[in-house]
């Protein structure tokens, strides 16, 4: 890993990218800091408990704590991701239309998302800061009215939106999935944090004589994360190779090559969205703290929509299930798989090219998902479960889905670098 930076730091072309990268991750931990006009952030600091207040913090590095411009992060943006992905399954004609389009099509289906992202952060703005006033003793807003939420939901909303910006510039122009390398910055950002969490809540905050227990406690959580990094990053980069035949004898080319298929084809990709899916109902129906708390319905929406809970643990173990099989089949796409093996004159030995190749691709996709997923779903429920059975912080909670993350997101883009050294040296040999 060293030397892979060291050598990247000698091709200038990925030097800029690198430090571009880092620019736009410094800005937004600067935006991170700056607290909205007219809100009592200190006001925030008794609602550590909340599952919603843990979530949002534990992603955007502290910024929902302090009621930053960038408190809500990129969740709206993920959120309008999801509902257009969706549409784009024979739902909405227009939109399957675009998704045929290609480089026009993309980007047309990038500013139907953008406008959706307005939409779902500015009520996503106004539920938190109505539910966070509600919820907090000495009042989060310190002039409560129409126009303040209003005024308040706009800031929130431009910072959503500057923040998705970013990681499109980061896509662009930098290094990795701009989107996940602002989740990323805001995960790194809180670990100091979340590690001061864990020790006072092992050694500071327990009675006398209960040393022992926490000194065990401590040593399974650490076995806990080296063995999780391990499996994470074994099933990160565990693939399937199909072996392909091709029909046509083209000099140069080999008689025989692989497709590749990933054990976890849809990546982090579904733990995020299944916590933003998480987090938006939350955010809106927190609005409604004060006038319906207490009700059956919004007890039983709290409790669904709350991953602290069982029957709320469950849902969003669900969710990092059935978004692995619908991200990995639009990673993938059997049909058009085989369509370009077909049009390559390749196959895959004892298949009939077509719709059997689609058919056999689409199985073993399935197979191979079945096992993401269950995995997936273990490492980001497992710290849940030990949180509520230890009373853990926080923390503990979400820290399967934040080493899903950052582990996942830090093999990709070695992966990238590694590849634009290759094409480095490449374009060295062609030119000489």
């Amino acid at each position: 890993m060293f030397k892979l930076l060291k050598d990247s730091f000698k091709v200038k072309d990925i030097r800029n990218k690198i430090f571009f990268t880092l620019f736009i991750l410094f800005a937004f931990r600067v935006g991170a800091h700056i607290t909205v006009p007219g809100v009592n952030a200190k006001a925030l600091l008794g609602l550590n408990d909340l599952a919603l207040m843990a979530m949002f913090n534990t992603v955007s590095g502290n910024a929902m704590e302090n009621f930053s411009l960038f408190a809500m992060g990129v969740s709206p943006y993920i959120t309008a991701s999801i509902i257009i992905q969706l549409l784009q399954m024979d739902i909405v004609p227009k939109f399957v239309e675009w998704s045929k389009q290609g480089e026009v099509g993309r980007r047309k289906l990038n500013q139907a998302t953008r406008y959706l992202t307005l939409v779902l952060g500015f009520a996503q703005s106004i539920g938190i800061t109505a539910g966070f006033n509600a919820f907090t003793k000495s009042g989060l807003v310190e002039s409560p009215s129409a126009y303040t939420y209003f005024t308040i939901g706009l800031i929130l909303t431009a910072g959503t939106m500057l923040v998705t910006w970013m990681g499109e510039q980061i896509s662009e122009r930098g290094l990795g999935n701009g989107v996940s390398m602002i989740i990323f910055a805001g995960i790194v950002a809180r670990f100091p944090g979340s590690v001061k969490e864990v020790y006072e809540a092992l050694f500071v905050n327990v009675e006398a004589g209960h040393t022992l227990k926490s000194v065990v406690l401590l040593a399974i959580l650490v076995i806990a994360i080296l063995v999780v990094v391990a499996l994470v990053t074994y099933v990160q980069q565990a693939e399937r190779k199909i072996p392909i035949q091709y029909t046509k004898r083209v000099a140069g080319a080999p008689q025989s090559s692989y497709l590749p298929l990933k054990v976890n084809a849809a990546g982090v990709i579904p733990v995020i969205f299944a916590s933003s899916l998480i987090a938006t109902p939350q955010a809106i129906f927190s609005a409604f703290a004060t006038s319906q708390g207490g009700k059956p319905w919004y007890e039983i929406v709290t409790k669904i929509f709350s991953y602290q809970t069982i029957p709320g643990g469950i849902v969003y173990t669900i969710l990092i299930i059935a978004f692995t099989f619908f991200y990995a089949f639009v990673q993938v796409n059997p049909e058009k798989v085989a369509e370009n093996l077909q049009k390559q004159g390749s196959y895959i030995p004892s298949v009939r090219p077509g719709k059997p190749t689609e058919e056999f691709i689409s199985k073993l996709l399935m197979k191979l998902s079945t096992v993401g997923a269950l995995f997936l779903g273990l490492v980001a429920i497992l710290p849940i479960l030990a949180q509520n059975l230890w009373n853990l912080p926080q923390s503990i909670g979400l820290g399967g889905t934040s080493l899903l993350i950052v582990i996942s997101v830090a093999l990709e883009t070695n992966k990238q670098l590694e590849g634009l050294l290759l094409k480095r040296q490449y374009t060295g040999f062609i030119r000489e």
